[in-house]
């Protein structure tokens, strides 16, 4: 549970964590229906369902009021057309909601539902040991959040000249007797967000009124997901707005250090990048994307290795995936057994495993944001049973308050067992072992098993992945090693006990 006492709900170790598509999930129920359905209407099955797949966090991605002037930028923006095209053929301009990312108002949009709704879901959830994740986006707002005309200096704002110079970063706007030019949001490595302004995070009141924010949110869920969360690092956002900030010094302390510590026991999940996962670990985010994971699952296994071979309390506050709503559709970039081994290895690892909305069935368009459905697809069988089958399995007690260890894997007289990767979860009556094959080559290792194996016994090894037992001796397990053999992009999660 997180190191905070907060939450209504007592939530595992290594939790589990669903991302659902708030305003696309709730789209297709009302097709299912044949009406109109928000949260309120949100059967007791639905949730029933998700507890009985083991999670125990759900993010409801997308509840807050959507841009409407941002929506009319992205129904406007004939760019984003053929992406459109791509995930919904035939798509209309009703089909076109808005970013989740820009948002007019932290309320309820009326697509999701109203505050009761929103209430009514975390107590559901609550009431099934689950928790309620929800967006807070620290880096900007839409155009037209009530805070672009009352507070126009919570944003950063450039000259006319700025403006006539680079027109596409920034909305001008009209207030009272002049026209601020507020900046459109952005990193430091690519265009500006067509449908966002940029907050100026070098400003205290901007600070404190997003803190308050916070807190108001706090009060309606059990945790937030934090978009961007590196972008307001002082650091960076020195080096992304240096000249635009016309005299505002860096704070003294980090925004997060002030935000963290208003909302005592609220989870904390950041969305970061460019080797920040540390820096916010240690300023209380309790998991932060595991960006390095997911990059080097497309590189050779040993890069997986050295990534493993990270301090402990680094590694159990890491969020892993290999797919989110940022990220292509896992289905669609691997092959099958590919997709199967990169989903045991994250499934099994220590820290938060992140699953999306369509994951479990195989889907392999991924939908843009801005949009409220994607075309049909027919769930893969095969992938939805494999996937049932993996939280079942990772379900078990031993995969959350189980000590988990890397362990080596050496040579059986050819040089594949770089391939593999291996390690165990201990509990206090469960002794598990993983094995992943990370590469297209049939491969074979060794796994010397030093701690919690007696020379003088015998060991029955069940294969919990594909219905299989071995039984070998404790003396070999030891030295020189479990003999493990590995299909290409095959897996085993054993569970071992004497014989």
């Amino acid at each position: 549970m997180s190191r905070r006492s907060r939450q209504l709900f007592q939530y595992r170790k290594n939790p589990h964590l669903y991302e659902i598509n708030a305003a696309a999930w709730l789209f297709e129920l009302s097709q299912k229906r044949g009406k109109k359905m928000t949260l309120g209407d949100v059967s007791t099955e639905e949730w029933d369902k998700l507890k009985e797949l083991g999670f125990d966090l759900v993010w409801l991605m997308g509840v807050w009021k959507r841009s409407q002037a941002g929506r009319k930028v992205f129904q406007e923006a004939e760019e984003y057309y053929p992406l459109y095209e791509s995930a919904l053929p035939g798509w209309t301009e009703e089909d076109v909601i808005g970013s989740p990312y820009s948002i007019q108002a932290y309320e309820p949009d009326p697509l999701i539902g109203n505050w009761e709704e929103l209430d009514r879901t975390r107590r559901e959830l609550n009431n099934r040991r689950m928790g309620l994740i929800l967006d807070f986006v620290p880096n900007h707002t839409g155009p037209d959040h009530l805070w672009v005309k009352r507070c126009p200096e919570y944003y950063i704002q450039g000259s006319e000249e700025d403006y006539r110079r680079g027109p596409s970063g920034f909305f001008p706007i009209k207030h009272k007797t002049r026209t601020p030019y507020i900046a459109k949001g952005r990193d430091p490595f690519f265009p500006p967000w067509p449908d966002t302004v940029q907050l100026n995070y070098f400003n205290p009141k901007t600070r404190s009124a997003l803190i308050r924010q916070l807190k108001k949110i706090a009060q309606h869920c059990d945790g937030v997901r934090c978009d961007m969360a590196m972008l307001v690092l002082n650091e960076i956002f020195e080096r992304t707005w240096g000249r635009a900030l016309k005299g505002y010094q860096p704070p003294e302390r980090e925004f997060w250090t002030e935000a963290i510590s208003a909302v005592p026991g609220l989870i904390l999940i950041a969305e970061a990048y460019w080797d920040k996962e540390w820096a916010l670990q240690q300023l209380g985010f309790d998991y932060v994307y595991d960006k390095r994971l997911y990059d080097r699952l497309q590189a050779p296994a040993y890069d997986v290795y050295l990534h493993l071979k990270a301090d402990m309390d680094f590694q159990r506050r890491l969020a892993r995936f290999i797919e989110n709503h940022d990220e292509p559709r896992s289905a669609a970039i691997f092959d099958k057994d590919r997709l199967k081994a990169a989903a045991t290895l994250v499934a099994t690892l220590a820290g938060l495993r992140f699953y999306h909305h369509g994951q479990l069935e195989g889907k392999r368009i991924r939908m843009p944001v801005q949009l409220r459905r994607a075309r049909d697809e027919e769930p893969d069988r095969e992938l939805n049973e494999f996937y049932r089958r993996l939280l079942s399995i990772t379900d078990a007690d031993a995969f959350h308050n189980g000590s988990w260890q890397l362990e080596e894997v050496t040579s059986a007289w050819d040089d594949s067992f770089h391939n593999l990767i291996g390690y165990t979860w201990r509990s206090e009556d469960r002794f598990k072992l993983v094995v992943v094959n990370l590469s297209p080559r049939r491969s074979q290792g060794r796994v010397p098993l030093t701690k919690g194996i007696s020379d003088d016994k015998d060991y029955i090894l069940v294969d919990e992945l594909n219905d299989k037992s071995y039984l070998r001796s404790g003396r070999e397990m030891i030295h020189p090693g479990l003999h493990v053999i590995l299909e290409g992009y095959g897996a085993h999660i054993f569970d071992l006990s004497p014989s």
